[in-house]
């Protein structure tokens, strides 16, 4: 036994072994954090082989591992495009080459950087939207949009940065849209996400400040007009930061948070907080249902009454507080949804939200 790949990359997927039993094959971030190759290692000698010719977020999928496997990725200027290819590499016929469909909408500029983390040395990646009539002497409102947590990376080198179609409605409408990669999320190796273990939301809005000084350092961002929207994990964050730093949001929308862990799935919650036994601090610190009183902006919560994974009673529990300390707080609930909300009930869910910025921060 031995190891065969070694250095700062992750390896996100094991394809298989070629017949012979000489080569196996990977998918990694081995050139960059935020793109995905296809590798194959000769185990003998631990020579890495990229077989991915363009930049970008590739899929492989194998049809015999010594003949040929069809190579699917985009990356920002490339929609999609699928590719046969054999085991070296080679291209030997394009199957698909997309066209881009948003080719007529006029989309604001979408950027792609780094800024500092707040141990300060910590590279983040960022993902920055501009409205498509962009003039950098206006003011414009910002929304940082957040997930934080692990099992997530939401910057990557595929199309459109890996952004919703909403993210970019939004700038069309004026808005300059945020995204970090805190430290606590995916593909950036051990060290990188364990900086949350016994401490979930700590150091994730920390760094989510870091975008804060960012957007402020961009000079044409209107501070006062600051707002936050994620789900899940994303709407544990949106309510941390809208309570920890409430003289800077003024608005945010949260969908189905998590507001105490100790509520949270065992199998999720004690890998990186440990249990409430073990670990009372922690849980007294990040719970939410402690920090009512220190919101001050527009605050709604969405969830689905029929969640499973982050049950209602987070929620429910979260307005409860806010009740009992007379704190006003927006409340929508969508009846027969799970998680989140999918199919055309969405398009709801997205004009709730939307219509929440456009009457409070707009």
């Amino acid at each position: 036994i031995k190891q065969l790949t070694q250095g700062d990359w992750e390896v996100s997927s094991v394809y298989g072994f070629s017949n012979d039993g000489k080569y196996i094959y990977i998918s990694g971030n081995k050139e960059n954090a935020i793109s995905f190759d296809t590798y194959k290692i000769n185990i003998e000698t631990a020579e890495i082989t990229r077989l991915s010719s363009e930049n970008g977020s590739h899929q492989a999928y194998f049809h015999a591992f010594d003949k040929y496997f069809i190579d699917v990725y985009s990356n920002t200027n490339t929609p999609a495009r699928y590719n046969l290819c054999d085991t070296n590499g080679k291209i030997i016929k394009t199957i698909l080459d997309s066209k881009n469909p948003l080719e007529e909408y006029n989309l604001g500029e979408m950027s792609i950087g780094t800024l500092k983390a707040a141990d300060g040395k910590t590279d983040l990646y960022y993902r920055l939207i501009t409205p498509p009539d962009f003039d950098k002497n206006k003011k414009y409102p910002a929304i940082i949009y957040v997930y934080g947590g692990p099992h997530a990376q939401l910057i990557v080198d595929r199309w459109m940065g890996g952004a919703s179609g909403w993210e970019y409605y939004m700038a069309q409408n004026g808005y300059v849209m945020l995204t970090i990669d805190n430290r606590g999320s995916a593909n950036r190796g051990m060290e990188f996400e364990s900086v949350i273990h016994r401490q979930m939301g700590v150091e994730e809005a920390a760094d989510q400040m870091q975008g804060v000084e960012f957007l402020r350092n961009l000079g044409y961002i209107d501070m006062e007009r600051l707002g936050v929207h994620g789900w899940s994990y994303g709407g544990f964050m949106t309510i941390t930061l809208m309570t920890k730093h409430n003289d800077i949001f003024k608005v945010g929308v949260a969908g189905g948070p998590v507001t105490d862990w100790k509520y949270y799935e065992i199998m999720y919650c004690e890998r990186y907080m440990d249990s409430p036994q073990d670990n009372p601090e922690g849980f007294e610190q990040t719970s939410l249902l402690n920090k009512t009183q220190d919101l001050i902006g527009r605050l709604m919560v969405i969830h689905g009454a029929i969640d499973n994974i982050v049950v209602w009673q987070h929620s429910l529990d979260f307005v409860n507080e806010c009740i009992k300390n007379k704190v006003l707080v927006d409340y929508f609930v969508y009846p027969r949804h799970e998680h989140n909300v999918r199919g055309y009930d969405r398009i709801h869910l997205m004009r709730t939200i939307t219509r929440y910025f456009d009457d409070h921060l707009k």
